[in-house]
């Protein structure tokens, strides 16, 4: 897409539990003045806290920052509260947005891969959140290269845009990305 983000992107996985407000608004207001314009939670980092965090970090500063977060991991021990049926993804984007304080998040990511999932219901539940304006983009986290590719060809299948983004477990000990889902992205 033409959404242009820092080379940096900073991760908000431990605002709310081992970083607290003050230190968390050192690290946004430090990562901002290093040029970063890229912030990333999740709902289910400490159960919303982390999203709280940071729509906290952002108010009145909102229009500075790409915000991405996502769903997918279990909120509850509710059989209902976790995965991607359309109920639970319509749902927890609204859940999101209010935790965030705002009206729409840049990014939203399926945050892993189910085993067995069929992809069709939760894509049908993304464009309705890019047609209703809740998401500008979204994109995959944690899947593997031929699961990109068929989220890819059912996207176009569905006649809806694709996944812009993808964020793969990668590490200096975790080189696997390399060898599949990289070329998987380059390619589509």
């Amino acid at each position: 897409s033409p959404l242009q983000v820092s080379g940096l992107c900073l991760g908000a996985m431990m605002f709310g539990d081992q970083t607290d407000a003050a230190e968390a608004a050192r690290i946004v207001d430090h990562a901002q003045a290093q040029g970063v314009n890229f912030i990333d939670t999740s709902d289910n980092y400490v159960l919303g806290a982390s999203e709280r965090m940071v729509g906290a970090l952002l108010k009145g500063r909102r229009h500075d920052w790409v915000l991405a977060t996502k769903l997918g991991n279990a909120m509850s021990k509710q059989p209902n509260e976790s995965g991607y049926s359309r109920r639970w993804m319509l749902q927890e984007c609204e859940s999101s947005l209010q935790r965030l304080g705002t009206d729409h998040v840049d990014i939203h990511y399926l945050h892993r891969d189910i085993p067995g999932l069929q992809l069709e219901e939760p894509l049908r539940a993304i464009d309705t959140l890019l047609r209703d304006g809740k998401i500008r983009y979204w994109g995959l986290s944690n899947f593997r290269a031929w699961r990109i590719s068929e989220a890819v060809h059912m996207a176009r299948a569905l006649n809806m845009p694709g996944p812009v983004v993808c964020q793969p477990y990668y590490n200096l000990l975790n080189r696997q990305p390399e060898v599949e889902i990289i070329p998987a992205c380059a390619h589509h």
